[in-house]
């Protein structure tokens, strides 16, 4: 077992948990044996929130992988009185900021499924995110890529995941969307985020249970970068 358990890999609904301090790192970073603040990656941030403590809350500003990704870091805000090692806490994160983070991020995957080209990046924020994708020529109307993801949105698919072995994986190089950041492979399985019977990629974000979650989307500007390559926002209508 991992030195933290990432509780919100089971449950993304999660939204506090007792913990037990495992220790404080060289920078002042809390190590918990579990939590369910999600660590910075693929695009999405870190969660924020407190861990309450006995003597008092520690805000929690954002978490990380620490340097070999089996221990998730909670990085206080500047100033805040650190935890003990050994100590109980409980570890709530800021739930609002969260579920619109995982609201975005499987819009996002909706937008690639409407775009269905490679994706050079992205990124997720509270209330909107976008995809830069690898196109030789012109993107569908606007009005056609709104109407289309809405109409995913309103469909209302189950998100569901699973899990595939790293040799699986590499034998099925359609699953992988994104071209400069590969799934992390060594641990012997990756993860799949599946929604309904139209996606199915590789993941270690926190989505919806369904995509009726995610509320009406707006198509925000789209724009050049580069010859080949385009950039869509989307955010809530």
């Amino acid at each position: 077992m991992p030195p933290t358990d990432p509780l919100f890999r089971a449950d993304p609904y999660l939204a506090e948990t007792e913990a037990t301090v495992l220790s404080i790192n060289e920078r002042g970073g809390v190590i918990l044996d579990r939590t369910v603040f999600y660590a910075t990656g693929g695009g999405q941030p870190g969660d924020a929130g407190r861990l309450a403590a006995g003597a008092g809350d520690v805000a929690i500003a954002t978490a990380v992988y620490g340097d070999d990704r089996s221990e998730i870091v909670h990085v206080p805000a500047e100033g805040a009185a650190l935890p003990a090692p050994g100590e109980t806490v409980t570890a709530a994160i800021d739930w609002a900021r969260r579920y619109n983070h995982m609201r975005i991020h499987t819009a996002l995957h909706l937008l690639s499924v409407v775009l269905p080209f490679p994706v050079t990046g992205g990124s997720i924020a509270e209330t909107a995110g976008r995809l830069d994708f690898d196109l030789d020529g012109e993107l569908p109307d606007k009005a056609e890529i709104d109407e289309r993801l809405n109409a995913l949105v309103a469909a209302d698919h189950p998100v569901t995941d699973e899990w595939i072995s790293d040799d699986d994986l590499l034998a099925r190089p359609d699953l992988v969307k994104t071209m400069k950041v590969k799934p992390p492979i060594g641990t012997g399985r990756v993860r799949l985020v599946r929604i309904g019977d139209v996606d199915l990629q590789p993941c270690g974000g926190t989505h919806v249970r369904a995509t009726g979650e995610i509320g009406r989307l707006a198509l925000g500007k789209i724009e050049s970068k580069g010859r080949q390559n385009r950039r869509v926002r989307i955010g809530f209508a």
